[in-house]
């Protein structure tokens, strides 16, 4: 049995998958040029600067447009797996439809993109959704507020499909739609921005009078259930690729096991929870071949310097594993926390980031002991994120990334301390295995904070 110092990716199962995780709008820049279409957080971002922290945009972002192949060899330098990144759905189809016209160079975009990556090792990870609809789909029926929205999305994701995936073999239909919905259609503190009517009661519960946030993760669902049906009628047997779904968990896993939302949902919602219909609900029971989950803490660096252990991923996993049927294959595709972007810290002090590394050493710790201790399946670990960026409503005053980009200075990439520990994490050189039973954390060990996650879990979730 080796030390605690030997703890590397060889304590883990031989195919579990490390990697790291982006977006388009966050990472890409690039908005207005080279064909891609306006999406809703363009506009967004244009109309209200006030609910973005530091009135920001992610026009520019991280430039990665431009700059993906040094940052793909970066990922490749770390020894990292995979890497997640979205398409942005108005860069391949400027219009939102795909009778609207395709945007040939946003597509050779993302071939150059897949090509890159699988040349160096590193396999694609895609997201179909990242929160980003067309604005010209907005602007003609409201974005996911209309049920048209399924019939586009799908004739998206299958040009997605046909373009790409040949060298794609995972696929995430949607990222958290639960945050979409409620950020952005009752709190307004994401694109599109809008805002229920009980927003500023300070009693206020989805339960008081909001309606398009249940309309939207209505039409999410129905979204991703098209997608996933003609991955499998059309795709999958020639293509030998896997589709599912990211989420937060919430009451969203409900109708993928059980294709109809909690009882007490209904109860809780009464007549504005949309209904499925038959067909509809045989479409989405089971509509995933693996389940992507987010544990990311959007939590300062100062305040978990100040807490003794980082809160646990254990329990979520164990629920998730127990509560579905089949024991699903799981991917954190998501995990990572965040500091302050201060103007008062030098480049040295920005750079050393002891907290995350232990974060991350934690969670994995965490993971493992769910696929020893529980049997849960989980496959993978993505960490957010490879790179500051763009962070929605906070802009740019968090960052979250291994590397700490220099937004005032040509986006120059430094490595932060937790890259280094990284690298010798995922190291595959001069390093004998450990077995896969190592046992990294003791029983008693376990924490309050664990106990209270567990009682959260299975406390009903209503909104």
């Amino acid at each position: 049995m080796g030390s605690i110092d030997d703890f590397s990716r060889y304590s883990f199962p031989d195919d579990f998958v490390f990697g790291t995780s982006s977006s388009a709008y966050q990472y890409e820049g690039e908005t207005n040029k080279h064909g891609r279409g306006p999406a809703i957080w363009d506009t967004f971002t244009e109309e209200h600067t006030e609910r973005i922290n530091d009135h920001s945009n992610g026009n520019v972002a991280v430039d990665f447009y431009h700059r993906y192949k040094e940052d793909v060899q970066r990922m490749k330098e770390m020894g990292m797996d995979a890497f997640r990144f979205s398409i942005s759905w108005s860069r391949v189809l400027p219009h939102g439809r795909l009778s609207a016209g395709v945007n040939e160079e946003g597509i050779k975009f993302y071939n150059d993109l897949i090509d890159d990556l699988l040349k160096n090792g590193l396999q694609p990870y895609v997201t179909l959704f990242h929160w980003d609809t067309p604005q010209a789909l907005e602007d003609k029926y409201g974005g996911f507020l209309s049920p048209n929205i399924v019939n586009d999305f799908r004739d998206f994701v299958d040009l997605c499909f046909q373009k790409f995936g040949d060298r794609v073999k995972k696929w995430i239909t949607l990222n958290e739609p639960w945050m979409f919905s409620v950020q952005g259609y009752d709190m307004g503190t994401m694109a599109p921005g809008r805002i229920s009517v009980v927003v500023n009661d300070p009693h206020r519960s989805l339960n008081t009078g909001a309606t398009e946030v249940y309309t939207v993760s209505h039409h999410l669902l129905l979204a991703h259930a098209a997608a996933v049906k003609l991955y499998k009628e059309k795709y999958q047997s020639c293509q030998g690729g896997q589709i599912g779904i990211t989420l937060v968990s919430h009451w969203f896993m409900d109708p993928l096991t059980n294709g109809d939302y909690p009882r007490n949902m209904h109860d809780f919602v009464g007549g504005r929870l949309p209904e499925f219909t038959a067909e509809e609900s045989k479409m989405l029971k089971g509509s995933y071949d693996l389940l992507e989950l987010i544990t990311t803490q959007h939590i300062m660096l100062k305040i978990l310097m100040q807490i003794t252990r980082v809160l646990d991923s254990c329990p979520m996993l164990v629920l998730v594993g127990q509560t579905n049927t089949g024991n699903p294959t799981i991917y954190i595709t998501e995990n990572g926390v965040d500091d302050v972007n201060s103007n008062a810290s030098s480049l040295k002090e920005a750079l050393n980031d002891p907290i995350r590394e232990k974060s991350y050493k934690d969670h994995l710790k965490n993971v493992l002991r769910s696929i020893n201790e529980h049997g849960v399946d989980v496959k993978g670990f993505f960490a957010w994120s490879l790179m500051d960026n763009f962070e929605w409503g906070s802009g740019y005053a968090v960052r979250f990334g291994l590397y700490y980009v220099d937004f005032k200075n040509d986006l120059k990439r430094y490595p932060k301390k937790s890259v280094k520990w990284f690298k010798q994490f995922l190291r595959r050189d001069s390093h004998s295995p450990i077995p896969h039973t190592y046992p990294l954390i003791t029983s008693n060990e376990t924490s309050k904070i664990e106990d209270s996650l567990v009682r959260d879990a299975k406390r009903p979730r209503n909104a």
